[in-house]
């Protein structure tokens, strides 16, 4: 049976088209069975929402004819993807290979001259056998991963950069390049504000570490996850609990490196030995240490920038590889954030 576009949704429609300038462009899907016309347009058309959604477009249909109307560079890559889901069309299509699909023809377009992520990506042995760097900078920074032994990877939210370093982790750990995985971030949030808290520091202080488990389990399994955690070949911990230590033939992640001390960056990278590798992640665009206080990460990417064994990728919002809107939002607080310097420039 046909797929009929909802009420709901025509209204949305027809409200969206009166924002856009008035340019419309009609493609007509042919050879394409009731059943794939379903899996096209999803249930009450929500994947035709989400591509109108990336790419701040609005699509009307009547059968297998769509109808796009938006600014040119949106039409062109709606109808790309238009065309792409329709290929892939013959199996329902899961909102990670449409929001996924949707995130790699962004970057082809904005990446046009470079080439294509697929072409020479590093491959990752981990539970996700099609994980891959999805943009030229996340293919450079899984490279940079494998062939230095510091890393910093910095940029927006999205980008991948504690995912991507974890998954290196265990690609690493899995074809016996370390012996070790060994997670970190600090812990600025745990002070007095969490002393009403059960529990020693570390379960005060395991929320923030959360986003940690989250992405070993999602690489890894739940099951194999927690047996490696008790033979000590996982590690995650406060960034406190690193002094002292000298951690030789393991890979150490310190992410939310945007929230260490100068103090506690030097003593983090000073803590790697014979055979380990480590990668630092953050975004210093969001820092929450105290008013006045010297962000590690920015100090040592001036002090550290011409190092020999040292590399830096620095990503940008084009990177975001999360739900479309997340790029747009960055690009929105960025604007604004122009906007203000620029005022308060006018005010001096």
């Amino acid at each position: 049976m046909p797929v009929t576009m909802s009420p709901k949704a025509a209204a949305t429609n027809s409200t969206s088209a009166a924002k856009f300038k008035p340019r419309a462009v009609e493609i007509a899907l042919t050879s394409i069975t009731n059943s794939q016309l379903a899996n096209l347009c999803g249930v009450l058309d929500e994947n035709l929402r989400q591509i109108e959604t990336a790419f701040d477009i609005s699509i009307a249909r009547r059968g297998e004819r769509f109808t796009l109307r938006g600014e040119k560079e949106g039409i062109d890559k709606a109808s790309e993807a238009l065309r792409m889901f329709h290929a892939r069309a013959k199996n329902a299509l899961s909102v990670d290979e449409i929001q996924l699909g949707l995130i790699e023809i962004a970057n082809r377009q904005v990446h046009k001259d470079t080439p294509k992520p697929d072409d020479d990506a590093p491959a990752l042995m981990t539970r996700k056998a099609e994980l891959h760097g999805r943009t030229p900078r996340q293919v450079e920074y899984l490279r940079q991963i494998q062939e230095h032994d510091i890393t910093f990877g910095t940029g927006p939210a999205g980008t991948g950069k504690t995912y991507l370093a974890v998954a290196s982790a265990v690609d690493a750990f899995e074809r016996e390049l370390v012996q070790r995985i060994v997670l970190t971030r600090p812990a600025v949030e745990a002070g007095e504000r969490l002393g009403f808290l059960p529990g020693d520091l570390a379960q005060k202080v395991d929320p923030y570490l959360r986003p940690l488990y989250d992405a070993l389990y999602d690489l890894m399994g739940f099951d194999k996850v927690g047996r490696l955690f008790e033979r000590g070949a996982i590690e995650i911990a406060p960034l406190a609990y690193m002094r002292g230590r000298t951690l030789n033939h393991a890979l150490i992640i310190l992410d939310e490196a945007q929230n260490t001390t100068p103090e506690q960056m030097k003593m983090f990278l000073t803590r790697i030995g014979i055979g380990a590798r480590a990668v630092v992640t953050g975004d210093v665009t969001q820092i929450d240490l105290q008013r006045g206080q010297k962000s590690g990460l920015i100090e040592a990417r001036k002090i550290l920038r011409d190092v020999r064994g040292i590399a830096f990728t620095e990503f940008q919002k084009e990177d975001v590889v999360r739900h479309p809107l997340v790029a747009r939002i960055v690009s929105a607080y960025e604007a604004h954030a122009a906007l203000e310097e620029k005022n308060e420039r006018g005010h001096g």
